[in-house]
């Protein structure tokens, strides 16, 4: 089944019009807690139990639920995970916060912190350096290091799922106390 997609304006739209629009957000803690769109409730990806949060829901069972990450990514893989639960009213913001704030829509900020997209970048890139420098200076088979990250990027890309960001966003400097993470209702 394709993931339904609706742009950051449409949902706009509807919530100018009085529609119930319950969004989810599923970036990390973190990340809602530095922006998020305006109307948005903290979901973690990481944390999401489709049937949760479908019975949470007061009033809007029969509404869609959108959601929403940084880019999209993500959020296809959370309207994945509610397919898969049997729920087939998801809809995924296209393009994410960045879309959501690039468009002029009202964001809530909060605390700044490093991206977990940046944090695999400088994770991976140390990573690479190390095995390198070990392998040229210590013994050789320490370029497997190099040779090992460079597999998972390729994964990475060809799947869209990373494995060092997901275990990057479980890194304690990654986590935010509740009350900072989730808007309230």
């Amino acid at each position: 089944m394709s993931v339904q997609t609706i742009t950051p304006q449409e949902v706009e739209d509807l919530r100018r019009r009085g529609r119930a629009v319950d969004l989810i957000d599923v970036r990390t803690p973190v990340e809602y807690r530095e922006v998020h769109a305006e109307p948005a409730r903290s979901v973690p990806l990481d944390r999401l139990d489709p049937r949760a949060v479908m019975e949470a829901r007061n009033g809007t069972k029969d509404e869609p639920l959108y959601t929403i990450c940084r880019s999209g990514s993500r959020g296809r893989q959370a309207c994945e995970a509610f397919h898969a639960a049997g729920f087939a009213n998801v809809v995924n913001v296209e393009g994410g916060t960045l879309a959501w704030e690039q468009a002029g829509l009202p964001v809530l900020r909060g605390k700044k912190s490093i991206s977990l997209e940046r944090q695999v970048r400088i994770a991976a890139g140390s990573l690479v350096v190390l095995g390198t420098a070990l392998g040229a200076f210590v013994h050789p088979a320490f370029l497997g290091l190099s040779g090992f990250v460079g597999a998972g990027l390729v994964f990475a890309g060809v799947t869209d799922t990373c494995g060092m960001g997901m275990m990057l966003a479980r890194m304690p400097w990654n986590r935010a106390e509740p009350e900072e993470a989730t808007c309230p209702r």
